[in-house]
């Protein structure tokens, strides 16, 4: 199993920025593919970012592209989502997975329990 550890949530006004933090243990977090997904209240559970073990391949949502870069360091067993130019519209939970095929097809095998994120207007 792989346990996930979310991070770096909070409150920040409109164009500021965050960043989260995703903390692997047990299984080698290399192994697998990274994603990070939100869900808004009210609203299903969508895509962020993606990105493969080695870090060579990245793909976000339309909502975010050019605003947040999604990174991991597999010598710290930690994945990140580095967040600016923040909107009212991404306040969700933000929640960190892990897959051991890829970012874009999953399915996610382990979940993290999320990091609320709110941006004032």
């Amino acid at each position: 199993q792989v346990q996930l550890v979310e991070s770096g949530g909070g409150l920040v006004r409109a164009g500021g920025s965050l960043r989260l933090s995703c903390a692997a243990s047990g299984r080698t977090f290399s192994n697998y593919a990274m994603g990070w997904f939100r869900q808004a209240p009210g609203k299903e559970r969508e895509f962020v970012a993606g990105i493969s073990w080695s870090g060579g391949s990245t793909g976000y949502a339309d909502s975010v592209k050019g605003r947040f870069t999604i990174s991991r360091d597999n010598a710290l067993n930690t994945g990140y989502l580095q967040m600016n130019s923040l909107k009212p519209e991404d306040t969700a939970v933000y929640y960190c997975a892990v897959a051991l095929s890829s970012w874009y097809r999953g399915p996610y095998d382990y979940w993290g329990q999320g990091t609320q994120v709110t941006v004032s207007s």
